[in-house]
C-alpha cells in the first residue's frame, strides 16, 4: 500500500511539471498570429506532453485522466498532420482539457478520487475532431526525388507540404559521422540546423562501417539559400543539394565536403554523465531539515550566551577564548547551511504567474471583456510555501480587477480608453522582502461609493470625518462589497477581507494606491521566508518581545516631550512626515518597567502610508529566531505572529506587524476590539 502511495505523489508531482509546461505551450500557440503557420516544435512538444500524461496516469491506475489525455492525444496528433486546424473551437477545448485533468488530479492528491464528469469534454472533442477536420493534401510535392518520398512518414510529408506551402527552400544534407559518437555529433549538428529552420526528416544510410562511418541523409525547410547554409556550417562535413519546386538546381547546389575531426578522436569534454544535475526532493523532506537548522540556531544562541556568561564571570580565560572560536565557526558554518536549504526552497513566482494568465483567459471571455495580461519579474524567488499561499491571494485581485476595474469595451470607449484593459503583475525583490503588484487601466474606486457602503453597514460613523486612507481600510473589512449585483465573478462580500488576513499570516502587507477614471495598483510586500528569520528584541514594561527585522525601517530614541496628540492619536513629525505611534504597553495591557527618566525608543514599522511607530521601552539587541506556533487556543491572538526562544532559554512572544498597523488604522471600534483585548491578555505572558 505504500509503495502504491508513493507512485502516485511522484505522479502527481511529476504531473503538475507537465501541466505547467504544457499550459505555457499552450499559451505560445494561441498567440501565434499565423493559425496556418505554426511552429510545429511547439505543437510537438504539447503532443509529447498529452501522450506522456496518458501513460502515467495509466501506470497509476487514474483510468479518467488517462482517458481524457488519451482523446487529448487524438486531437493534437490531428492538429500536427494537418487535419485539423488551429480555430478557437480547437483551443478552447485544449484549454478545457488541461484544467479538468489539473483539478482531477488536484482531487486525487486531495484524497477524493477522480470524481470528475469526463463526459462532457469527450463529446466536446468528438464534435470539434468532426467538425473541424481537413484533408491533407499530398499536392504540391512535385520536383522532389521520389526515392525520398517513399521513406517519409506521414507527419514528415505533411510537414513537408507545408514547407511547401509557406513556399520555403528544401535541401538535403548528407553527413557522415564515425560510429563511436554519431549520437552526440548528429544531435549538435541538428541544433545547428533547427536554428537556420525545420528538420523535417532524419533518415540513415545503409552500408555503415567502422571505416567509413555512417550516413545521414536530413532535409531541410528554411528561408535561408544554400550560401548562408554553407557559412553557418562551414566546418562540418556535408553534402547539401537544393531539392523542391522552389530549389533552383545549378553546378554550386553541391556543396564541397568540409574537414571533420580524424575518425577514432576523441573530442574534449564527452562524458556519460546525466544531462542534468536535478533531483525531485518532497517539500516535507526540506520542511524537515529546516527545522532542525532552526533547532540548531537556537542551540547556537546558547552556546553563544554562555561565552558571554563565562567571560563575564572569569575573564578571557583559554577556555573562553576557545569557546569563542568554536561558536563563531558554528556560527558561520550553520548560517551557511540556512541560507543553502533556503536556496533549495526558493522557486520563482512565474510559476502562480503561469496559472493566473489562464484565470484572466477564461474569466475576461466569461465577462465579455477584451484584457490584455502584461506580466514583469517572473524570474523573481520565493519559498515555496509562501508561493502557495499567495496564490488565492492574488487571484482574488485579479478577478477583482477584471469584474470591478476594468469597464466593457463600450464604457472605455465613452472615456476614450483603448477597447483592450490592462491588467499588470509585476514581482521585484526589495531587500529581503518581495513586492507584488497588480495593476489595472481600469475605474478606479469610487470613495465616495464606499463611505456610503461603509455607512449602510455600521462600519462607519456619519458624525465623523475620514481620511482617503481610512476609507480604503474600510475595502479589507470581512464582508463588504460595493457591488450592486452578487455575480458568479464577485459581489458575494469575500475577497479582500481575505487577501488581508491570508497576506497577513505570512507577516505581509498589502497596499492600495486608486484614482477614478485612471485605474487601482494593489501592492504586496511579504518577506522571502518565514522559515528563519532576524529579529529586534525589545524591552516593553517588564517583558521582552522580537520585531521581525525585515518589518523595521529604523529607530528612534525620543523623549516623552517629542509626542503630540492629533485627533486622539499620538504622533510624532518624523523628518516631514507625521508618523502615528502606537504604545505596546497599553495595547497588551502590560505592568510599568524600570524608568528610563522620559526615554521612550521607537521602532518604525512598514512601509509607505502604512507606517507606524511602535514604542518600546528598551531595545535589547539583534537575534536569529524560529517563529514557533502558540497552539489551536492563542493561534489568533491579535497582533502576535507566535512564540520563540532567546539564547538564555527564554520563551518570548514575536510581534505581528501588519496586524499591529491595522489595529492602529482601523476605522472604529466595538464588541471585536474587546474579544481582541481578552485574547491579548491570555497571550501577554508566556
Amino acid at each position: 500500500m505504500a509503495k502504491k502511495e508513493d507512485s502516485l505523489k511522484e505522479f502527481v508531482a511529476e504531473a503538475e511539471e507537465i501541466i505547467e509546461r504544457l499550459n505555457q505551450n499552450l499559451l505560445e500557440l494561441e498567440a501565434t498570429e499565423d493559425k496556418t503557420a505554426v511552429r510545429p516544435d511547439v505543437l510537438n512538444a504539447i503532443f509529447r506532453a498529452a501522450h506522456t500524461l496518458k501513460g502515467m496516469s495509466g501506470m497509476v491506475g487514474l483510468k479518467k485522466v488517462s482517458e481524457v489525455s488519451h482523446r487529448l492525444e487524438d486531437m493534437l496528433d490531428h492538429l500536427r498532420m494537418g487535419k485539423l486546424g488551429l480555430s478557437p473551437p480547437v483551443m478552447d477545448t485544449l484549454f478545457k482539457g488541461m484544467e479538468l485533468i489539473r483539478g482531477m488530479i488536484a482531487d486525487v492528491n486531495g484524497g477524493k478520487g477522480e470524481l470528475a464528469d469526463i463526459a462532457a469534454l469527450l463529446r466536446q472533442i468528438q464534435e470539434v475532431m468532426t467538425g473541424e477536420a481537413t484533408q491533407t493534401s499530398s499536392a504540391g510535392i512535385e520536383g522532389i526525388d521520389p526515392g525520398v518520398l517513399k521513406v517519409l512518414t506521414e507527419y514528415e510529408t505533411h510537414r513537408l507540404n507545408e514547407n511547401i506551402r509557406l513556399n520555403l527552400n528544401l535541401f538535403e544534407l548528407t553527413a557522415r559521422f564515425k560510429l563511436e559518437t554519431f549520437d552526440k555529433d548528429l544531435a549538435k549538428l541538428s541544433q545547428r540546423l533547427q536554428s537556420l529552420g525545420e528538420i523535417i526528416s532524419t533518415l540513415p544510410s545503409p552500408g555503415m562501417s567502422p571505416e567509413t562511418g555512417i550516413l545521414f541523409n536530413l532535409i531541410l525547410g528554411t528561408q535561408a539559400d544554400i550560401e548562408t547554409i554553407r557559412s553557418q556550417l562551414s566546418e562540418e562535413r556535408l553534402e547539401i543539394k537544393a531539392i523542391g519546386p522552389k530549389g533552383k538546381r545549378t553546378p554550386t547546389d553541391e556543396a564541397p565536403a568540409a574537414a571533420m575531426p580524424a575518425q577514432g578522436e576523441d573530442k574534449p569534454g564527452e562524458t556519460i554523465r546525466s544531462i542534468t544535475p536535478t533531483v525531485r526532493v518532497d517539500i516535507g523532506k526540506l520542511d524537515s531539515l529546516l527545522n532542525i537548522v532552526g533547532e540548531l540556531v537556537l542551540n547556537k544562541a546558547v552556546i553563544g550566551q554562555i561565552g558571554k556568561e563565562m567571560r563575564a564571570n572569569r575573564g578571557f580565560t583559554t577556555e573562553g577564548v576557545e569557546l569563542q572560536k568554536a561558536y563563531q565557526a558554528l556560527d558561520r558554518r550553520v548560517g551557511e547551511l540556512q541560507e543553502g536549504l533556503i536556496e533549495i526552497r526558493m522557486i520563482p513566482i512565474g510559476q502562480v504567474f503561469d496559472r493566473l494568465v489562464r484565470v484572466v483567459r477564461k474569466l475576461s471571455r466569461e465577462l465579455g471583456k477584451e484584457v490584455d495580461l502584461q506580466i514583469s519579474g517572473e524570474e523573481t524567488k520565493l519559498d515555496k510555501s509562501m508561493i502557495e499561499e499567495i496564490a488565492d491571494p492574488l487571484m482574488h485581485l485579479i478577478r477583482n480587477s477584471l469584474d470591478h476595474g476594468i469597464e466593457t469595451k463600450e464604457e472605455r470607449r465613452k472615456t476614450g480608453k483603448p477597447d483592450v484593459g490592462i491588467i499588470s503583475l509585476r514581482a521585484i525583490q526589495k531587500g529581503n522582502n518581495v513586492v507584488i503588484e497588480v495593476e489595472d487601466d481600469g475605474m478606479g474606486i469610487d470613495l465616495a461609493k464606499v463611505y456610503k457602503k461603509g455607512l449602510e453597514r455600521g462600519l462607519l460613523d456619519k458624525n465623523k470625518e475620514y481620511d482617503r486612507r481610512e476609507l480604503i481600510n474600510v475595502l479589507f473589512s470581512p464582508g463588504f462589497s460595493t457591488a450592486d449585483e452578487v455575480t458568479e465573478v464577485s459581489g458575494r462580500g469575500v475577497g479582500l477581507d481575505v487577501v488581508a488576513k491570508n497576506i497577513s499570516k505570512l507577516s505581509g502587507m498589502v497596499d492600495v494606491e486608486t484614482e477614478v477614471g485612471r485605474g487601482t495598483q494593489f501592492s504586496i510586500t511579504l518577506p522571502i521566508t518565514l522559515i528563519i528569520i532576524k529579529a529586534l528584541v525589545v524591552r516593553i514594561g517588564a517583558e521582552i518581545y522580537a520585531i521581525p527585522l525585515n518589518s523595521v525601517s529604523e529607530s528612534l530614541m525620543i523623549q516623552q516631550k517629542d509626542i503630540r496628540t492629533v485627533e486622539r492619536r499620538e504622533v510624532i513629525q518624523l523628518r516631514d512626515h507625521t508618523l502615528s505611534l502606537l504604545r505596546i504597553k497599553d495595547l497588551f495591557h502590560l505592568s510599568a518597567g524600570p524608568s528610563q527618566e522620559g526615554r521612550l525608543y521607537v521602532i518604525v514599522v512598514g512601509l509607505a502610508e502604512k507606517r507606524l511607530g511602535l514604542v518600546v521601552d528598551a531595545i535589547e539587541g539583534q537575534q536569529e529566531i524560529v517563529i514557533k506556533s502558540l497552539g489551536d487556543f492563542l493561534r489568533d491572538t491579535p497582533g502576535i505572529a507566535g512564540a520563540t526562544e532567546l539564547g538564555n532559554q527564554k520563551t518570548i512572544l514575536v510581534l505581528d506587524v501588519a496586524a499591529l498597523i491595522e489595529e492602529a488604522t482601523q476605522a472604529h471600534a466595538g464588541d471585536k476590539k474587546a474579544e481582541q483585548d481578552s485574547k491579548r491578555k491570555a497571550a501577554a505572558r508566556p
